[in-house]
């Protein structure tokens, strides 16, 4: 959510602005706006956009802001609505401007303070608190490094920020806590973006900036201090990406192409850590060993999707470890008195590895005496990683469209790897293990198989097309998977569905079920399918239309209203993973034949960095 690009160079920087925004589009915004000081008389041109980047560009190409050091921001509403007084940067007279991702969580407080100043200001955000106050402390100092120090230090909340000032025209200053950010390094130019990808046309080395750190950046060089004000040095990491991690190819939206890309996604989530009969331990750092012998209970902690994979996480665990598993919320986790099993391991899941919640549910849990903490990231510089005791990679690439689909399977392809090592050293037997890993072997021939279906759900789509509600039912491991498929579904066809257990039923979902309700059932080869059959029953005989996806090994007959998607017949373990492509391409589907906007669905953001 909300995305920040900046540039000093010896070259007009617009284009480079405008490319990282573009970059950055797959973050969800509202709004979004440039500022670029004047190389003739050192002014600062800002324009701003409500809508998309392309209206940005409009309105640059109407009135050209050119100059070599400039800041840019694409905005997602957290204080103030939607407008251009709103968007970013924010400025302070015709001296300061300033992008920022995060929340200013005392901005009320200055405000009042500031407004008794003489600031005046013109939008509702918590952003303009800070600028005004970068403002104040530059006329005291006259430096707009010690400015950015002494504005820090009066701030609450999360942020990333960049800002330039008129008097300073050949610098930018920068600074992180709670938000990502990372500077760029080039030749004769420097950069910060709060994502890679922005900056992935002009450079592929980083320094990825740490909890506290400021920086001041020229076109020559760059000065790092940490939170406590110590001048340091970072690593510089190089990242590579190819062109194909971020085009749409020849696929009409990103979400397509993330969904058939899921059989090569899970390949590289499996390389190197399957032999052919085992998992292979040290892929989860070299105290994993330790760390599993000593587990008495696993506590996960997760948001959206990763939560739903976390839910999954735990029939696996508890199946074949036989210890407790309990699975959280992180937004709740993180208020909550959490009561610790002792020698519990602590696992959080993150495809950005940024995520706000559940950054601050792992910092909690450091202080609340776990036995160790895991994570489960798609990015092995974020936050999240560095903070962990153990990591384990997703591989599943940069995800543009806002609905996670391959990080989602890829998490529980990781998930599915530490439930057999606890289950290692449970009531597993090698015989289970090497059932698992071999139908591990067979995952993505087996998601070939389902995305072999895509016609059919296609046309089974059309039948959603009208519809306003849904209802999708599951049990045990494949319950989760409902909830994922209703999420899936109201996520970017608009259209409100909703998860439960399939016993659940009669217990008070029966009463919405008739003709005009929809429902869709995952029907795994397992140990409760004739209890989900019977609760099918149920359903049909209240008239709704029953749409089935079921294993290939189990008998359901096709009837009038009974509609039956024949899936590939494969172990019980990895049945939700299965069963998740098949929901997420009906999902998709249905949203293209309603038209909505499928990779950058209203409201919502990619990577929710703020509480």
């Amino acid at each position: 959510m909300c995305g920040i690009v900046g540039a000093v160079a010896r070259r007009q920087v617009s284009g480079i602005l405008l490319e990282g925004l573009d970059r950055l589009e797959y973050r969800g915004y509202d709004s979004a706006g440039v500022a670029i000081i004047r190389a003739q008389d050192h002014g600062i041109d800002r324009r701003r956009a409500v809508g998309k980047v392309a209206e940005l560009k409009e309105a640059l190409l109407a009135a050209p802001a050119t100059g070599t050091t400039g800041i840019a921001h694409t905005r997602w509403a957290t204080h103030g609505v939607p407008s251009e007084a709103n968007a970013h940067p924010q400025m302070s007279g015709d001296a300061v401007a300033l992008v920022h991702n995060g929340i200013i969580e005392n901005h009320d407080v200055l405000r009042e303070r500031l407004q008794g100043m003489g600031y005046n200001f013109t939008s509702q955000t918590d952003t303009e608190t800070v600028v005004h106050l970068v403002d104040h402390h530059h006329r005291a100092c006259g430096d707009l490094l010690e400015a950015v120090r002494l504005t820090l230090k009066e701030l609450t909340g999360a942020y990333a920020i960049g800002v330039v000032h008129k008097d300073h025209p050949d610098r930018l200053v920068a600074a992180r806590r709670g938000s990502p950010l990372v500077l760029g390094v080039g030749i004769g130019e420097h950069y910060i973006a709060s994502d890679v990808l922005a900056l992935r046309p002009v450079t592929d080395r980083f320094v990825f900036l740490e909890e506290g750190d400021l920086a001041e950046i020229t076109s020559d060089g760059y000065r790092l201090f940490d939170a406590n004000d110590q001048l340091v040095e970072r690593d510089v990491e190089r990242v590579r990406m190819g062109a194909e991690d971020t085009g749409r190819g020849n696929y009409k939206h990103y979400m397509a192409k993330e969904i058939h890309q899921q059989p090569e996604v899970v390949r590289a989530t499996l390389e190197g850590r399957l032999s052919s009969q085992q998992v292979l331990e040290p892929a989860f750092g070299f105290r994993a060993t330790e760390i599993f012998d000593a587990a008495k209970a696993v506590t996960i902690v997760a948001c959206g999707s990763s939560f739903y994979a976390a839910s999954v996480a735990r029939y696996w665990i508890e199946t074949l470890a036989r210890i407790p598993c309990n699975v959280e919320i992180a937004s709740e986790y993180r208020y909550r008195d959490v009561a610790v099993v002792p020698n519990s391991l602590f696992v959080t899941i993150s495809q950005s590895g940024e995520t706000a919640d559940t950054l601050a549910a792992l910092r909690l849990a450091q202080a609340s005496g776990y036995l160790a903490s895991l994570t489960l990231c798609n990015v092995p510089t974020s936050t999240i990683v560095r903070e962990s005791d153990l990591a384990l990679m997703t591989e599943a690439g940069p995800e543009i469209g806002v609905a996670s689909t391959k990080a989602f399977t890829a998490q529980l392809t990781d998930l599915l790897l530490l439930a057999v090592l606890l289950g290692r050293r449970g009531l597993m037997t090698p015989e289970q293990e090497h059932e698992i890993v071999e139908a591990l072997h067979e995952l993505p021939r087996s998601i070939d198989g389902v995305l072999a279906l895509e016609e059919d759900i296609e046309d089974l789509a059309e039948h959603f097309i009208d519809r306003q509600h849904a209802l999708f039912l599951g049990r045990g491991e494949l319950y989760p998977i409902a909830l994922e498929g209703a999420l899936k579904l109201k996520e970017i066809s608009y259209i409100h569905a909703e998860g439960y257990p399939a016993g659940e039923l009669k217990h008070g979902p029966l009463a919405l079920v008739d003709a005009e309700m929809p429902v869709i059932a995952v029907a795994p080869n397992d140990d409760l399918l004739e209890k989900l059959q019977s609760n099918l029953h149920e359903v049909r005989a209240r008239g709704a239309e029953l749409y089935v996806f079921a294993d290939a090994a189990v008998s359901f007959r096709e009837e009038p209203g009974v509609t039956v998607i024949q899936m590939p017949a494969v172990n019980a373990f990895v049945a939700p993973i299965v069963h998740t492509v098949a929901l997420q391409l009906l999902a998709y589907h249905v949203a293209v034949q309603r038209g909505t906007d499928v990779d950058q669905p209203r409201n919502l953001a990619k990577s929710v960095t703020v509480e």
